[in-house]
């Protein structure tokens, strides 16, 4: 039944935002780098003729983000041009294909400046996930129904608190931020029953 709705999951990375929706037989494209560049114009174009039922853009938030976007104005402009065009590739398809809904996905920072208000503002303890990350939807979709749960902290040595993701990391690691940027899981299941 769901086999003919395309799902595509833009900068999807691992695909967690999108698992639901594959468990549930849709047709899910992840589109996302090294196997799909958003900016070749072919990618775009591809994506397009797949005239998606829903888009998940989780748009990659180097410079959004409000960790990185302090250093906005230090940014090459090659790099800026770079993730805006992203942004801009993404919006496009969106525009085009006109699906029956769609979300845009980055955490508190300057994306705010471009896309205006957000529809949603959440941490993943709302949906039963453990943690805080504030982060902010963009788009046209139901609005998930929330479970919230207490955010569970660790102390680090020098007494600065973190918000640790199930796996019991915290702090500014590279691994720590690569798996931060993981959609929680909670949330990918609640916008899934949402929107279908």
């Amino acid at each position: 039944m769901n086999k003919d709705k395309v799902i595509l999951d833009l900068c999807g990375g691992t695909g967690a935002w999108s698992k639901d929706y594959k468990n549930a037989g849709y047709n899910v494209q992840v589109i996302t780098l090294p196997k799909l560049d958003l900016l070749d114009e072919k990618t775009v174009e591809y994506c397009i003729n797949l005239k998606p039922y829903g888009i998940l853009f989780a748009v990659e938030c180097t410079i959004w983000a409000n960790s990185g976007a302090q250093y906005f104005d230090k940014r090459s402009p090659r790099e800026v041009f770079y993730y805006s065009k992203l942004l801009v590739k993404g919006l496009r398809i969106i525009m085009a294909t006109g699906p029956v809904f769609w979300c845009i996905e980055n955490p508190i920072g300057k994306m705010r400046e471009f896309l205006g208000s957000p529809k949603l503002i959440f941490n993943p303890c709302d949906y039963g996930d453990p943690y805080t990350k504030k982060t902010l939807l963009w788009g046209k979709f139901n609005i998930p129904v929330k479970n919230p749960v207490e955010p569970k902290f660790i102390v680090a040595k020098n007494g600065d608190k973190y918000s640790p993701v199930n796996w019991g990391t915290g702090g500014k690691t590279e691994k720590t931020k690569r798996l931060r940027s993981i959609t929680p899981p909670c949330f990918a299941r609640a916008f899934f029953e949402a929107n279908q």
